[in-house]
Order: structure tokens, then C-alpha cells, then sequence
């Protein structure tokens, strides 16, 4: 299964009036409840496929020590491409699956409002987080219906 996870607005809630928490290692906390959420997600074949602005910062080890220390652990994750012509995410998303044919099961989390134009094969894998609040319980539930449907390329 692919994950293709944001972080802010999903695992941290973007709230503009308050700082996020850093923890030692000089990355935002996550949210006690989108940690718990995504955990109940992943099994041991999940592959993150990180579309966070932050994913060109850290290396991989990096990444899988930062959701280490946040309660996480995953062995398999991928930034996309560096963003060096400023996409849209939307834009972002599409060119990747353009160019890798992929036949595993996948879900987009993300609040980005851009994905809402989407093309409808990669829209009905989406779950779209508000910024404010992050990754939820009911949002597990959406991804676990998306998920059971499998693979549906048009």
C-alpha cells in the first residue's frame, strides 16, 4: 500500500496563532490523534510517499527517525521529486503517477485544496484533512472504505 502523506495540516495542525512543538531533533510534534489514526492505517507493506514541502530536507533516515521518535515506526518511505518548478500539489501528484505505473492500493492524505481537482481515478483516493484539526478517527474510517475498494484505474 502507498501513502501519499502531507504533514503539515495532516500529522501537525496548522494553527497560525501558536507555534507548533519542536521536539529536540527540531521537527513540529505530531498530533496525538493523527499519530493513533495513522498508526491504525499502516501494516508492515506500507510505503510513505512523502508530499510534504518538507520532504527535500531530511534524508530517509532522517524521516524514518523523525516518525520514529513521534510513535511511527515504517521502514519504506519516498519523497517525491524535489519541487524546483513550484506545482501546485495537485500537480505534484499527478506528474508522479504519470510517470510510475503503479498497481498497489494507495491513498492520498493531504489538506491541500488543490487536490480537489484531482482527475476522478486519483480523487476517489483522497481524504482531505482541515488544517486546523489534522488526521482523524472518521478519516480512518474513509480510508479504510477507499482502501477495501482496491485498485481502480480508469
Amino acid at each position: 500500500m502507498l501513502i501519499f502523506l502531507d504533514i503539515d495540516g495532516v500529522l501537525v495542525p496548522a494553527k497560525g496563532w501558536k507555534a507548533p512543538e519542536l521536539l529536540n531533533d527540531g521537527f513540529p510534534a505530531f498530533s496525538n490523534k493523527a499519530t493513533r489514526t495513522l498508526k491504525d492505517l499502516i501494516s508492515e507493506d506500507t510505503t510513505f510517499m512523502l508530499t510534504t514541502s518538507h520532504k527535500s530536507n531530511y534524508t530517509i533516515e532522517e524521516w524514518k527517525a523523525i516518525f520514529k521518535k513521534r510513535g511511527i515506526d515504517i521502514h519504506n518511505i519516498k519523497p517525491l521529486e524535489n519541487n524546483i518548478n513550484n506545482l501546485s500539489r495537485k500537480d505534484e501528484v499527478v506528474n508522479w503517477f504519470n510517470a510510475n505505473k503503479t498497481t498497489e492500493n494507495f491513498i492520498i492524505i493531504d489538506d491541500d485544496k488543490s487536490l480537489n481537482e484531482l482527475p476522478d481515478f486519483l480523487k476517489k483516493n483522497l481524504i482531505l484533512t482541515s488544517p486546523l484539526v489534522g488526521l482523524t478517527d472518521e478519516h480512518l474510517e474513509d480510508a479504510r472504505a477507499i482502501l477495501n475498494k482496491g485498485l481502480q484505474v480508469v
